[in-house]
Order: C-alpha cells, then structure tokens, then sequence
C-alpha cells in the first residue's frame, strides 16, 4: 500500500487506487497521515472536518467516517491499519510507504551527506525527494487544518529545493536548474532566495541583462506587494552582476589564488595566533573583508586596503580578525604581522615597541639602534614595500596607536579591532560587530557544550542566549561553564543567570569574565563620563534620548552630549538606527547595563541618585508640556498646575517638539516607564502631571492600554498620599478614557467622582473639562438637554479661564446638538467661531474636529455635498500629517459617506472599506459601527439587499454593546430599509418596532423636534 499526499490524496494497492467516497473520509484519511503512526485525538478530526461550525452529531460522523475507512484499507491489506486508541484514532503503516515521510527523510539524509563532504551524493538524494511531489498536497480536500498543513509542506518543499539548488550552482549546474528554477521564481515571486539563486544561474550561463531583468522584477513586486525593497544580499548581487564580479564566477576545480612567487631569502613573519576552532556566523562581515582584501591581491589600487573591525567589548572582534586572517593567509603568502596592542588596559603598547617588533619579525635586528618613531616607521614600510603581507593589529586605542604601522605598499592589507571607530585613518573601512542573533548564539552554546545537551532543552538554550544579551564572550563563557559541569542542565545555568544581581558573577570562567573587559573600559572614560554611565542606569527605560544626560548630571545639554557620545566612544552606550531622520536614541547592551547599575549601586549614594531622577523626571514632564503646547497651539484642555521642575533651555525644547506626536512617540517608554518610576520614589506630583500630559500621545495614536496602565499607577500613588487634586485629575483623566473606548457608564461614575473633587478644590477649570466631557456622555445617549445645559456651563468656565481651545472644543459639539435639531444657520455659526479660534491659536488638532463636525452639517445639507468631501479632505490631511490614527479613521468614515451621498461608489467603498480597516486597527468601535452602517448603504443603492444587510446588523450589534441608542434607531431604519428591499416585510417590520421602541424609551431626554423627525422616519418604514 502506498499513501500519497504530495498532490491530490492518493492511496495505491500496486496500480489500483482506492476510492474513500466523500470529503469526511477523504479529511479524516490526510488528518491520519499528517501524523502517522501518532494518536489522533477525535477533536481533532472533528476540526479538520467540520471547522467551527460543526453540527451536534459531529463526534458521531467522525466515527462513522472512520470505520468506513478502516473495512476500505483492511480489504486491501492484511489486518487493521487504522487502530483504536484511548485518546482517538491512529494510522499505522511504516514511514516508507508515506511518500511525506519518504520526503522528509531523503532530504535529511541529503543535509547530512552534504555536511560530511559528499555533495554529489546529496545532489542524487535532493533530486529523489523531489521527485514525489505531484502538485499541492491534498489538493482538493477543504479544510482549514488540512489547507494550513498544506502550506507547512511546500514551504518544506521550496526550503530543499534551495537547497538542491545551492548545490548544483556549487558544482557548475547553472544551465541545468533555469527552466525549473524561472517557473519557482514565477510561482513564488517574494521568496528572494530562489530569485536570487535564478540571477546567478543566467549570470553564469552568459545572461546578464537576464538576471538584471530578474532583480527588476523582483523589486517591483516587493515594493508594490509588501512595501518593502529586496535583502541586502539581493541588493549586493545586482551590485555585483552590474560591476561583473569576478567572484560571480561559476567554481573551477578547487585551487587557490596563484600568486607571484617570493624570493626565499627574507624571513617569512606567523604571527598570527591560533584560529577559533568553534567559530560561528559572521558570514557578511568575512564576506566584505574578502572583498576588500582582493584589491590588495590583485593589485588594482594603490591604496592600501585598511579595514577597522568596530564594536563593544566582548562582541568578538578579534575572532573575526584571527579567524579571517588564517582564512585568506594564503593570499598573503610574504607572512602575517600580528600584535595584540591592549587598547582597552591602562598600559597600551606603544608604536615604538611595536615597530621594533615587527622589524625583528621582518628580519631587521638593528631595530634598537633607530631612536625615532619616523626613522623605525620609515624602515617598516621599506622593508614591507615588495612584500604581500598582512599587518593584524588587535585592541587598538587610537589613531595615532597605529598609523605609524600602516604599510605604503598596497599589495598589503591592514586589519584592526577596537572599540573606536578610528575615523582619523584615511581611507579606512569600518565593519560594525554587533551581538549575534539568537541562532547564531544557540550554534556557538552548541559547539562549546555538545549539540545533543542543547537539543533536548532549546527553549531553555535560547533563555540562556537571551540573558547573555546574545554577546559573543559572554555566551563563550557560559558554554564552557557547561561543558565543565556535565551534571549541570541547561536549565540550572538559565536559573543561576536570572538574578541580575549575580549574572557578571556567573559570567566568569578561568581567565574569561564579562566584568574584566568592562571595567577595562569604565576606567578608560573620564570621571564625569563615569558618572553619567551610572546614572543611565537610574532609567527603566532602556531606550533613551540624548537630552536625558542634561538633566543626569545637572549641566546644560551640550556639554552633557559630549560625555554621553565619549560613551558611545567607548562602546559602553551604543546608538540605535535612525534611517527616519528623526534623532537617534541610545541604549546599553543587556550585560553593560547589569555593570553599569552594579556601579550606580556601589559608587552613588541613594540621595544623589533621588535628586537626578527628579530632575530626569521633571525635564520629562517639561518637555511633554511642550509638545502638548506645540499640539494645541498653547496649555489648552489641560488640568492648570504651577509645580516647579527641571527643565531644558527654550531653544533646546523647541527643537526637541517640533514635531510634537513624533517627539510623544519617540519618547513613549520613557514616559511610561517614568511615571512608573516616579509612583515607586514618592514622587506623586510628578508622578500625576507626566501621566496627564501623556494623554495627547496616548488619545492620538489610540495608545489605550498605555493610557490605562499609566494612570491606574498613578491613581493609586495619589490616593496613598491623599492628593485631592492629583486624585480628581487621575478621575478625569481615566474618566476621558472610558468615553473613548464608549464604556459610557465607567466613563459617568469616574467623571461624577472627578467633577465633586474639582469643586471641593474650587479648581473651575478641572470642572470645565469634566463637565464637557459628561455632556459628550448625554449627547451620544441622546440626553439632549442635559447635554446643552453642561455645554453652556463649562463653555463659559473656559471663556473665564481664558483656555479658548478648549472653547472651540465645546462650540463644535454644540455644533452638533444643533445639527441634530436641523438648525443650519446656528450649527454653522457655532463651527465657524471654533475654526476661527482654532486657525487663531494654531491647534490642529482640535481644527480637524471642527472640520469634521462641518462636513456632517454639509452631508446634512444635501446640496453641500462638494463642500463636504473638501472639508473631510482637510481634516484627512491635517490628522494623517499628525500621524493621528483614530482622527484618519474618523475622517475616512466622513469622506467615503460623502463620497456615497454624491453617487460616485467606486470612491465611496474604496474610502470606507480603509475607514473600516483603520476603525479596526486603533479599536475605534463606533467608527467601526458607522461605516459597517455606510457599507450597507452603499450595497443598497448597488441592489444588493442580502449583503446590506449583513452590514447594518453588524453596526446595530457594535452599537447595541455600545448603548448609543440614537445611532442605533438610525441604524434600525436603516436596516428596515434594506429588508423592504430584499421584499422581507415581516423583518422590515421589526426592525421598525425595534426602532419605535428604543425611540419611545428616549422620549424623556429627546427634544421634541429630534423626537418627530425619529417617528416620522419610522413611520415611512412601517
């Protein structure tokens, strides 16, 4: 018997395939077979078959199902094949009658011939495996489990197929795979690495237009299919076929690069140390020393080639400079130089030493005897001016360590590790080393302590990568700590490294520790520069500005720039990417930051590290005021607070917030973390005003559970030390949250709480916002009255006040009482005066409301419907310029039922379908609502009765969860609309007494022109 599932499922006895009648069987047979000769329990089967919507006798088919199977299989072979087990069912048959199994098997048995040297036999066996696909496994069969098994094993099927295609390239096969290679590159047009494999096959076969027309391609489908431009090795390889790469070149019979042959008589210096034995990855940084390297080889400039490997301590530098070095010595056949010059120790090696030692090592014995830097240096290079050789210096210090060493003879080639990056030598290529990824990291454990120990436990080795910050020495050291203790498990090592306080204690072995190398280059930095290494350490947040050094050390920001960048000189802080343009961060690696805050511990008393976090924190909160001002156009729509704090010079903070929502983003984890920070050190008034101040971030960008967090934290810190007024404000603020997730009456009771503690303090202001708030509340439940009444009330607080923002803000939602009453002429005064307010202080913000407030006065106009799509536009603008999700989803709502209103349906469901999509993203459920409401309308006026409906029952749902009775008897009418149309008079009925029903029980709080135009509107659908 032969199952087959590479393709459609087939089950063969010699040339006869067996029938399993219909789809059950035919699921239940592939759900076997993916787990052959393992239990299959019956839910399983059950989800493979039925998915979610299973009928109650789906337990019972199953069986049904399964015992036709077996009499199937068992008249065609001897004995049950499919066996009863506690649990469920399972399939048992040897592996090599499953051609899956046969698959995977073959292809492993391919890996392991090619790592032990035997490529052609691998070359047979790929070809094999390959050769038992027919098509798409299961094809035909539909179900979600099986469809989803179904993509695991092509990508299986694609991954051997690389790798096959690897090989033949590697033994000269290009023509042969770029029929079959074209046709996976067209099936496949994102996988980059069968694209890449296609461009060097045409290379190598005489195509090169080909293989560019290939990169093009590929290119095109990236950026319009994911947005996102080829992988950098793409991106090499075209650079490369455009430039005609010689190293392109399809491989000869293996031999190495013929050289000139030097004349015998000169000492020939190896001085290189032993290679790493267990070295790993790297692969990109050997590749571009090996291309650097070649122009020394071939002589085709006459500069010599000087590479500076740049990274912090422990990251591996000079394994990569040994290991490179042993790797191309061949290339340098007149000798390697090598000197380790001890950069990071109190006592570097000097030039002169060094030059007296290389002299010797080039055969000059009369090095002692030339008294001069110049004299030696002049020497060194004329005894290296006919020689191909290779000058490794290690751990350099300076510039002026090492430029007396560099050769003038470009046949040689210089390689030098430090932790600066030396810009001071001309022409010099600097390779970044950075911490390996977490593969890499579980190879080199693998390696140093048994590969077998590591597979039994890989969730705990990569634990293990993790808390060694994935740094090349420390991973090294905790690898050999496993090798000598065999009786440790993973595990326990993983369990030793948790405790911060004791991980650079464990991180030591013989003569290797993580603590030696830092301190090394601790003591190495100046004392201020010392003390702001410690004091970084007082931020939770990892990630942090370069501003937060000002306040740190008390100095004003420039020269506190200038110890933080002498840091990052040191490679003890290390920047983070900055291709946006916006100014980078900085961080500490995960291991420097343990040392930095075993320093801070030991050498910072607990009242100085108090005093600079306040000051951290207040220029914090300084500069969030800023951005709020910058936002608003001044201190509009906030809790007044006169509390003094650190802060930062005016042209400082103006530069920092120029872009206020981009600055609130860039500093988010600082801002949260720091009002964690502040509740845990008692430091309440700031503790409140950072996380009142975080709200414009946080509303904007729909940051809810930042929002949430933030000020449950601080709440309770205000109510421990019984600040009233830091208490009313947390109130108002979660409050404010509530009404923007629509938890309306979370929102009332937080807001009734706020508003009695903001007059216990007489603190008018506070009251204003919490009262425009609780009529927003009355507004969307239709209490239209209570609503007017609040509006007016906080409207003239705020003209008292002098917050004419904040007015604006009231008069656009008195706007829309007004609108509701079909009051044009006062909606459009009341809009105007708050645009005019708004354009006066500079608040875009509060602008794109207003202007969207506008366009529902023209949608309701009916004839302003031009005029509606231009204002919805203008909001759209100013919000996506913001970077304002929720305002986009707003707006797009508003634009796409404009579109709607004015008959051009093409734009009207593109807009409303992003509008939906975006509602989604940020949990803006009664945009969700709206435009589920808009959709249906749209499929009204299409005549497609069946789908409108579905769309407005979807929106009556979110808005009956809501409790937003208004929106929902608008979209009850609607509903019964779509039901007449699709000739239901019965549903179209009930959705008409659903809205009668929810209109009556308003009555008391509708005025009574709203009131009339809701029954006249369900009477006509009755």
């Amino acid at each position: 018997m032969d199952f087959r599932i590479l393709g459609s499922l087939e089950v063969a006895v010699g040339s006869q395939l067996l029938e399993f009648g219909g789809n059950r069987q035919q699921t239940a047979l592939a759900v076997l077979l993916l787990d052959v000769n393992r239990v299959v329990t019956l839910g399983r089967l059950v989800d493979a078959i039925y998915g979610e919507g299973r009928p109650t006798t789906s337990r019972s088919q199953v069986q049904i199902s399964i015992s036709m199977l077996r009499r199937t299989l068992a008249s065609h072979g001897p004995g049950p094949v499919i066996s009863t087990e506690s649990q469920g069912y399972a399939l048992r048959v040897p592996r090599e009658q499953v051609d899956c199994c046969r698959f995977i098997d073959t292809v492993q048995a391919a890996r392991a011939a090619r790592e032990e040297g035997g490529i052609d036999a691998a070359v047979s066996m790929y070809r094999e495996a390959l050769s038992l696909w027919r098509g798409v496994p299961f094809d035909g069969i539909d179900s979600r489990l099986i469809r989803s098994a179904s993509i695991r094993l092509i990508e299986q099927q694609i991954a051997a197929y690389e790798d096959y295609v690897d090989l033949e390239l590697e033994l000269g096969g290009h023509h042969e795979v770029i029929a079959q290679l074209s046709e996976m590159v067209e099936k496949y047009p994102l996988r980059e690495r069968l694209r890449e494999q296609l461009m060097l096959a045409l290379y190598r076969s005489g195509r090169q237009a080909e293989a560019l027309q290939t990169y093009r391609t590929g290119r095109q489908a990236l950026v319009e299919g994911m947005g996102i431009e080829p992988n950098e090795q793409l991106q090499h390889l075209e650079y490369k076929i455009l430039t005609s790469d010689e190293t392109l070149n399809a491989p000869e019979p293996p031999a190495r690069i013929v050289l000139a042959e030097t004349t015998p008589a000169q000492p020939v210096p190896r001085l290189l140390p032993a290679d790493i034995g267990d070295f790993t990855g790297r692969v990109s940084q050997i590749d571009e020393i090996r291309s650097h390297f070649e122009v020394a080889v071939n002589s085709s400039s006459r500069a010599v080639p000087i590479i500076v490997l740049v990274g912090k301590p422990g990251i591996g530098k000079s394994a990569i400079a040994i290991h490179v070095a042993h790797l191309f010595s061949d290339w340098f056949p007149d000798g390697q130089l090598y000197a380790d010059l001890h950069g990071a120790s109190s006592h570097p090696v000097s030039p002169m030493h060094l030059l007296e030692r290389f002299l010797r090592a080039l055969g000059w014995p009369a090095a002692p005897v030339l008294d001069s830097l110049e004299e030696r240096a002049e020497m060194y290079r004329g005894q290296l001016a006919d020689r191909r050789i290779l000058v490794v210096m290690d751990d350099a210090l300076s510039e002026t360590q090492v430029q007396p060493l560099i050769p003038g003879n470009p046949s040689c080639a210089v390689l030098i590790t430090s932790r600066s990056r030396l810009t001071g030598i001309a022409g010099a290529i600097h390779i970044e080393v950075d911490v390996f990824d977490s593969r890499q990291s579980v190879e080199l454990f693998a390696r140093i302590a048994g590969a077998g120990r590591l597979r039994s436990a890989p969730g705990a080795a990569s634990a293990l990568a993790e808390l060694c910050g994935r740094l090349p020495l420390a991973l090294r050291i905790a690898g050999a700590r496993l090798s000598a203790r065999p009786h440790w498990s993973v595990a326990q090592l993983v369990a030793r490294l948790e405790d911060e306080t004791r991980r650079l204690d464990e991180l030591n072995h013989g003569e290797m520790g993580v603590r030696a190398g830092l301190s090394l280059a601790y003591e190495n930095v100046g004392e201020r520069a010392r003390t702001l290494f410690r004091r970084l350490a007082i931020l939770d947040s990892n990630l942090f500005s370069a501003w937060v050094s000002a306040p740190l050390l008390d100095l004003p920001p420039a020269d506190a720039h200038d110890l933080l960048e002498e840091l990052v000189d040191a490679q003890l802080v290390e920047t983070t990417g900055n291709e946006t343009g916006e100014p980078c961060q900085y961080q500490f690696h995960d291991l420097i930051r343990v040392f930095a805050r075993e320093r801070l511990a030991a050498e910072e008393p607990s009242e100085a590290r108090n005093v600079a976090l306040a000051r951290l924190l207040g220029g914090l909160l300084s500069l969030s005021r800023a951005a709020h001002r910058a936002e608003y156009g001044g201190d509009y729509l906030q809790i007044n607070d006169v509390s003094p704090h650190w802060t930062l010079p005016d042209d400082v903070v103006e530069r920092l917030v120029a872009s206020p929502l981009r600055w609130f983003d860039r500093e988010r984890h600082a801002l949260v973390s720091g009002i964690r920070q502040a509740a845990h050190a008692g430091l309440v008034e700031l503790c409140w005003n950072l996380a009142v101040s975080t709200v414009t971030l946080f509303e904007a960008r729909a940051y809810l559970d930042d929002w949430r967090e933030t000020h449950e934290i601080a709440l309770e810190a205000v109510r421990r030390a019984g600040d009233v007024r830091g208490h009313a404000a947390m109130l108002y603020s979660l409050g404010s949250l509530h009404l923007t997730e629509r938890r309306f009456d979370d929102a009332s009771a937080s807001l009734g709480a706020a508003a009695a503690l903001f007059e216990e303090l007489s603190d008018r202001q506070g009251l204003a916002l919490v009262l425009r708030n609780i009529a927003s509340i009355d507004r969307m439940r239709g209490r239209y009255h209570n609503a007017a009444a609040k509006y007016e009330q906080a409207l003239e607080i705020f003209r008292e006040t002098g917050d004419l923002i904040a007015v604006a803000y009231v008069l656009h939602n008195m706007a829309h009482l007004r609108l509701e009453h079909n009051d044009f002429a006062q909606t459009r005064q009341l809009l105007t005066e708050a645009l005019d307010l708004c354009r006066s202080f500079g608040s875009r913000r509060v602008e794109a409301q207003v202007l969207h407030r506008m366009g529902e006065m023209h949608l309701r106009a009916d004839d302003e419907l031009a005029d509606a799509v231009e204002v919805f536009e203008q909001a759209l603008a100013i919000v996506r310029d913001a970077g304002d999700p929720t305002g986009e989803a707003f707006a797009l709502n508003g634009l796409g039922t404009a579109y709607l209103r004015l008959g051009d349906l093409v734009n009207a469901d593109r807009t409303l379908r992003l509008a939906s999509v975006q509602a989604g993203t940020v949990g803006e459920r009664l945009v969700e609502a709206r435009t589920s409401a808009e959709l249906g309308r749209l499929e009204l006026v299409r005549g497609r009765a069946a789908e409108a409906i579905e769309h407005i029952e979807r929106a009556i749902d979110t808005l009956s969860g809501l409790r937003i009775p208004l929106q929902e008897v608008e979209a009850l009418i609607l509903l019964g609309e779509a039901h007449a149309a699709a000739g239901d008079d019965a549903a179209r009925r009930r959705a008409a007494s659903r809205a009668l029903a929810l209109a009556e029980g308003m009555k008391p709080a509708l005025t009574d022109v709203v009131k009339a135009g809701f029954l006249e509107r369900i009477d006509r659908v009755r």
